[in-house]
């Protein structure tokens, strides 16, 4: 008699992507399922990043789920705070909570050749389930720096995705370490009550005016009173985001007009210091790294107690950070604004797939998967922002209900069909895989003379989808089962029922 596992479906974490895909599942009345989360609550990198200042750079109406309007946004693009406060009332709106296992850390995720379903070991024990679905975003884990001395430093130190909030910045010599988003967000919430800030900066960003403002009244009347309105202008905040693919992917000398205005953005704000205009102006072409907003990143760098410097660190101590030219510069604290593992997500170390090899040796530095979401090797496993479903240009949003669709199509045929195990073939994802690194040939993130976390460490672009995202949504619609091996159910496996919500 073949082995039943525990589930037929689990899902790693309560992000956008688990949260949003479990949502789904309970509007279509289904109950068997397990969410897994390390936490405490549910919201992902809405939970984790509470620096001062974190912001999305995707406004209110469009980073949200399109099954979930919020009427009542107080902002053009919303706060951490409040994306967080959706997260939950989504989880609490749609009956989620119940599905949800806090506190369970996954560890490791292994293949079960002879029972066909995936092994998953918690910090709380072993899960088994028929079908695996990561929503492990690329924002996930914090990357630390790799410099000499790092551990010898004595001072309080932390990444801005875990912001140690006990830590009292005032009058202190804090160091910031990186320029990415997250930087240029909190700087200017800590800069008035340092005592000194110095920003050790590698490569400078693109940085635009930012276009946010609170919501109006009348227009959140007008969103509750007639919802069209709502779905109407999150379709035109699609559209316009959806039109700068042009610039992005075929015509990257467009982004010469956007330079413009960002340089006279620098000048508006620090009218004064030419050699910190110089030291904050970027030698690549905009867009090659992530553009970001900012109104008062500026302003705070060229106040009296602001350093910028980009001389490379060649030292930590235990009071000091040393730079190339051999300066000294005394600091008792370091946050870290470094970014995440993107391309070496670490949760590839521990799933295993067939003949018992991790995702990462798969891999190799590159990650790949089919419509990034498949990958061969690897059965009855879907990845949700998986390889090339990063944006440049448009909200994440948009493509995670786009593999919603596609995961939701699959499952649908698996049970229709009988199909205990379906598996991408190695062909066609290498054929999808070819034609993605060929879109990206002539793209900004690959022409614009940058070094960026979009780059895997084979010089590929494994990260951004280089197209449009209504032609992604286009391929993930419905679930073709060609590309796939299909094989039956385990004889002799009882079939759970359907539990209608």
């Amino acid at each position: 008699m073949p082995q039943t596992p525990d589930f037929p479906l689990a899902i790693l974490g309560t992000g956008f992507a688990g949260l949003g895909l479990a949502i789904r599942l309970k509007q279509q009345g289904e109950q068997d399922f397990v969410v897994l989360e390390r936490s405490t609550d549910v919201g992902g990198t809405w939970r984790d990043n509470t620096y001062p200042g974190c912001q999305c750079d995707i406004p209110s109406h469009l980073y949200s789920f399109s099954f979930a309007p919020n009427p009542d946004w107080s902002r053009l693009f919303p706060t951490q705070p409040e994306l967080w406060k959706y997260l939950r009332g989504c989880a609490d709106r749609y009956g989620v909570r119940p599905h949800i296992r806090f506190g369970h850390e996954v560890r490791a995720a292994d293949w079960d050749e002879a029972h066909g379903f995936w092994r998953v070991t918690t910090s709380q024990g072993e899960i088994t389930a028929r079908v695996l679905v990561s929503g492990q975003g690329g924002l996930s884990e914090p990357q630390l720096p790799n410099i000499p001395g790092i551990e010898s430093f004595e001072g309080a130190m932390f990444h801005s995705a875990r912001w140690d909030h006990d830590h009292d910045l005032e009058g202190k010599k804090v160091a910031v370490i990186g320029t990415g988003a997250s930087s240029i967000q909190f700087i200017p919430k800590i800069q008035p009550e340092v005592g000194s800030l110095t920003l050790f900066q590698r490569t400078p960003p693109w940085i635009m005016p930012h276009p946010d403002r609170p919501v109006k009244r009348w227009e959140k009347r007008l969103f509750r009173r007639f919802p069209v309105t709502q779905k109407l202008f999150r379709a035109g905040i699609y559209s316009f985001f959806e039109s700068r693919v042009f610039p992005f992917t075929k015509k990257p000398d467009l982004m010469k007009a956007g330079e413009k205005i960002a340089l006279r953005h620098m000048a508006k704000a620090i009218p004064d210091d030419p050699a910190l205009r110089a030291k904050l102006t970027p030698g690549y072409r905009m867009g090659c790294k992530r553009i970001l907003m900012s109104e008062t990143y500026y302003q705070a760098l060229a106040q009296p107690n602001a350093d910028v410097v980009t001389e490379a660190i060649t030292e930590i101590g235990p009071d000091h950070v040393v730079t190339a030219d051999g300066a000294r510069h005394e600091v008792d604290t370091i946050i870290l604004g470094t970014g995440f593992y993107v391309a070496d997500m670490p949760f590839t170390e521990w799933v295993r797939g067939r003949d018992g090899k991790s995702m990462a040796e798969v891999f190799d530095g590159s990650p790949q998967a089919y419509l990034g979401t498949t990958v061969a090797g690897f059965p009855n496993l879907f990845l949700l922002t998986g390889p090339n479903t990063g944006l440049g240009h448009n909200s994440i949003v948009y493509i995670l209900e786009s593999q919603f669709n596609y995961v939701l199509d699959a499952l649908r045929q698996m049970r229709a069909r009988r199909i205990g195990v379906l598996e991408v073939k190695p062909e066609p994802q290498r054929k999808f895989n070819e034609e993605v690194q060929k879109a990206m040939k002539d793209t900004v993130w690959t022409t614009g003379g940058c070094a960026s976390w979009y780059i895997d460490r084979n010089g590929l672009n494994t990260t951004l989808w280089p197209g449009w995202t209504w032609d992604f949504r286009r391929r993930t619609r419905r679930f073709d089962p060609a590309p796939y091996v299909l094989s039956p159910a385990p004889v002799g496996e009882p079939e759970r029922e359907r539990v209608a919500a």
